[in-house]
């Protein structure tokens, strides 16, 4: 009986200290703000996954700026009702939806010959979409949910439209990876995960694999002034747990602590717009600084191996 009323009075003090100090804890969580040195007005962007969370707000963001704003969605409906919002916050907003499924190479392929037909520029490809710690499921064509859409989706657009990114320089990269990647490890023997399957691993490995392709990405554009840098947007309070009761549970016990979308974007922005980055190409960043990178995720040699396994998995050639 002791212990309980100890258990109850510890957890009731703890509540009254959130309480008591939650406007500091929140200007804490929010992290770094993006204050755009230069305009977007006229540019056009992509972003994936664009329908929700930290995607919709960069949409948002960019769309207030001034730019024509693509958003790329599985979902239409969804992406619809995303784009309404945003018309209803800033008017003169130009948004559209398209259909991009991450999970399916046909429909990134196809996407991307509509795009290249009707789109002349294309300044700013933000690789924004994702999973987390799903089930053990396969993209249509049969690679492992988190590395077929994390990466090897985005790997397969962003080959596609590289040639309409370097004709529209200066353009810029950004891709959305994590803190999670300094627990990653690209398992070649088992990429996919057929050997044995764990959902927080599976999407750190995926994560780091963004890491590697922007150094390894940067590396290969020198010289064109399309530059590519990934971020780290924080612990966001978004749907991406949606397939984890327990980080759900936590994420809304926790929400004090963690990031709102627009905060989780701020970086994504930063990346796109500052002024400050113009030439900086191959980096990570979180809270709008430079952020460290794990050794595994700074591995030339591993980069190079696995955008060579990539290119032999989707069937292209990117040199």
């Amino acid at each position: 009986m002791m212990l309980l009323l100890l258990i109850v009075a510890g957890l009731g003090v703890v509540t009254l200290l959130v309480i008591l100090f939650a406007p500091h804890i929140r200007k804490y969580a929010a992290g770094g703000v993006c204050r755009p040195s230069a305009s977007v007005e006229g540019k056009t962007v992509l972003i994936t996954g664009a329908n929700t969370g930290i995607g919709k707000e960069t949409a948002l963001d960019l769309a207030v700026g001034g730019a024509r704003v693509i958003m790329a969605c599985r979902d239409v409906a969804k992406g619809e009702e995303a784009a309404d919002s945003i018309r209803a916050a800033c008017p003169n907003a130009q948004v559209e939806v398209r259909e991009l499924d991450l999970a399916d190479t046909c429909s990134i392929r196809a996407f991307a010959q509509k795009f290249l037909g009707e789109v002349n520029h294309l300044h700013i490809l933000i690789n924004n979409a994702g999973v987390m710690m799903c089930p053990y499921t396969k993209t249509i064509d049969g690679f492992e949910m988190h590395i077929g859409v994390n990466h090897l989706g985005h790997f397969l657009l962003t080959s596609l439209l590289i040639g309409l990114l370097k004709r529209s320089a200066p353009a810029r990269i950004v891709v959305v990876s994590s803190l999670a990647h300094n627990f990653g490890w690209i398992r070649f023997h088992d990429l996919h995960s057929q050997g044995s399957y764990n959902s927080g691993l599976a999407y750190c490995q995926s994560k780091l694999a963004n890491v590697l392709f922007t150094r390894e990405l940067a590396r290969r554009l020198k010289g064109t002034d399309v530059t590519v840098n990934s971020v780290h947007p924080g612990t966001v309070n978004s749907d991406l747990t949606r397939h984890s009761t327990l980080m759900t549970i936590f994420f809304t016990v926790f929400a004090t602590f963690l990031k709102t979308p627009r905060e989780g974007a701020q970086t994504s922005l930063y990346c796109a717009v500052a002024d400050e980055l113009h030439s900086i190409s191959g980096k990570h960043f979180s809270d709008c600084a430079p952020a460290f990178v794990a050794p595994q995720g700074r591995s030339e040699e591993t980069a190079r191996r696995l955008w060579d396994i990539s290119c032999e998995l989707l069937g292209i050639e990117w040199d």
